[in-house]
């Protein structure tokens, strides 16, 4: 009962006028930014961030929110027509998406992604608003040396659901943690690592770094192929809804998917990508139907699992933030940074401080998904228009636009050199395939790791013992152990490897 006067709260925020445009805006720019190859919510979420200032708090996270979940429909769209994922979470509908499309059956493949992301949608924020409370009650018994452990099993969960190189993602990590070490020591206010360049004091800008990687990084990356290979070309769209062979097809991946994303979406380090590679594993497992298509020559489970899988994982991703404070993945690592902003520090106390805007934001996502169910499924033809843009119009906005960001949030050009050498470096890990993603994970979650694990042998007067003595921090320590334990033993790291190679 209980549960239905929090949600009456939040639908009573999130249905006020200010709340339900910024939630449109941001479910817009989301399928914008999905259907837009080469752009993805990170480097979107940090572009807009310096905009959030003058919002308010609920409005803000609304829209950051909207554009986030709202890429995960705009990428099957590109990934479905023509054969180019927008998002990374979509790389695996094109396997079965295009195989449909190229047989005149694009419309169902959009039908049956966008239905199910609408339903895992659904479910996965019914699980944030059930999951969250008891989750919360949970986290008031962390201290540091819980916070501590839990950040260590968060950082080795991103190393093994990182795709590729089990040893890339550790050295990712690792430089993760040593660019948070830049800055000013938090318990002696002695400047660390900065090389006496006054602009490093504070350490190097969260946002610049996430711009470069992602923004500026996949620019240069896209510049380096011929032009050829960076159009985007474009296929005609009929006969929108599926058969009723084709629902009975895809109702069991939509519910697995779900299950899946719900499930995954929590892990540190998952969140859509690893939840939509794992469903079309799954459904690649399944036995066919008599007279049923074989995955990745035109099967609409190929389809309908992993865009189920990939919205459930999005929103499920919400509760570690919201309920510990700790970001699952570098959007929700941005989200920290959003609430951060608004003076509201991420964690349990969000539910009792800002009941408006725990309820609110997770209310806005039902409002949501059923905008983005009605932009995504109508007006499929003005974004097939959007993907005629010729790239070499639209890379000088996105330089532009994030440069334009970046200087805004302190109104500092060192930042804007910063994006473009991390832009660099950016393209680096793209020729020498390495993830970026544990990266940032490893230098939002470093300095919180560091001080909590100080405060805790402040507390303890230096005895490490303090990490195993406390039940939920050994727990939570013998957890870390053994999934590093089971992920580098050689039978499951070649498992894990041959799941993200059957995406390829």
């Amino acid at each position: 009962m209980e549960l239905f006067q929090h949600l009456a709260l939040g639908f009573e925020h999130a249905f006020t006028i200010q709340n339900l445009m910024y939630a449109f805006v941001g479910c817009l720019l989301g399928t914008l930014i999905g259907v837009l190859p080469g752009i993805g919510p990170v480097a979107t979420i940090a572009m807009l961030l310096p905009a959030t200032y003058a919002l308010p708090p609920v409005a803000a996270l609304i829209a950051l929110a909207g554009i986030y979940y709202g890429s995960q429909y705009g990428g099957s769209t590109t990934a479905i027509l023509v054969n180019l994922p927008g998002e990374s979470a979509s790389v695996v509908t094109t396997l079965d998406g295009h195989q449909m499309a190229k047989q005149g059956r694009g419309g169902p493949a959009l039908a049956a992604a966008g239905l199910g992301s609408f339903f895992a949608g659904c479910v996965g924020t019914l699980i944030l608003a059930a999951f969250a409370p008891p989750l919360t009650e949970l986290a008031f018994k962390f201290g540091p040396a819980e916070y501590f452990s839990l950040m260590v099993l968060g950082l080795i969960g991103a190393v093994v659901l990182a795709s590729g190189s089990l040893l890339k993602a550790i050295c990712m990590i690792f430089l993760g943690l040593l660019i948070g070490l830049i800055g000013t020591d938090v318990n002696s206010g002695v400047a660390r690592y900065s090389f006496d360049i006054p602009e490093l004091t504070d350490g190097i800008s969260f946002i610049a770094i996430a711009m470069g990687i992602f923004g500026y990084g996949e620019i240069i990356a896209n510049l380096s192929k011929p032009e050829q290979e960076r159009d985007v070309g474009v296929a005609s769209v009929t006969h929108l809804w599926p058969t009723a062979q084709d629902f009975r097809d895809m109702t069991p991946a939509v519910l697995r998917g779900t299950a899946l994303g719900c499930t995954l979406g929590i892990l540190p380090g998952g969140g859509s990508l690893l939840s939509s590679f794992a469903s079309y594993t799954l459904e690649k497992k399944m036995p066919l139907r008599a007279g049923e298509k074989p995955l990745g020559t035109g099967n609409i489970r190929g389809v309908a699992g992993p865009e189920s899988a990939n919205n459930a994982g999005a929103q499920t991703s919400f509760i570690p933030l919201l309920t510990l404070g700790i970001p699952g993945n570098p959007v929700m690592a941005l989200m920290v940074g959003a609430m951060t902003i608004h003076n509201i520090q991420p964690g349990p106390q969000v539910m009792s401080s800002n009941p408006e805007l725990f309820w609110g934001l997770i209310a806005s996502m039902w409002i949501g998904n059923l905008m983005l169910i009605i932009l995504n499924l109508p007006l499929i033809s003005i974004w097939i228009k959007l993907l005629t843009i010729p790239y070499r119009w639209l890379f000088p906005a996105i330089v532009l636009f994030c440069a334009i960001g970046v200087y805004s949030t302190n109104n500092n050009t060192f930042d804007v050199w910063m994006v473009g050498l991390f832009g660099i470096v950016g393209y680096i890990f793209h020729k020498l395939e390495c993830e970026p993603a544990p990266l940032l994970l490893g230098l939002i979650l470093g300095p919180m790791m560091e001080e909590n694990l100080r405060r805790a042998l402040l507390l303890s007067r230096g005895d490490w013992g303090v990490l195993v003595t406390r039940p939920i921090s050994a727990g939570l320590l013998i957890g870390a152990v053994l999934l590093l334990i089971v992920v580098l033993s050689p039978s499951v790291r070649s498992k894990r490897e041959e799941a993200f190679v059957e995406a390829d």
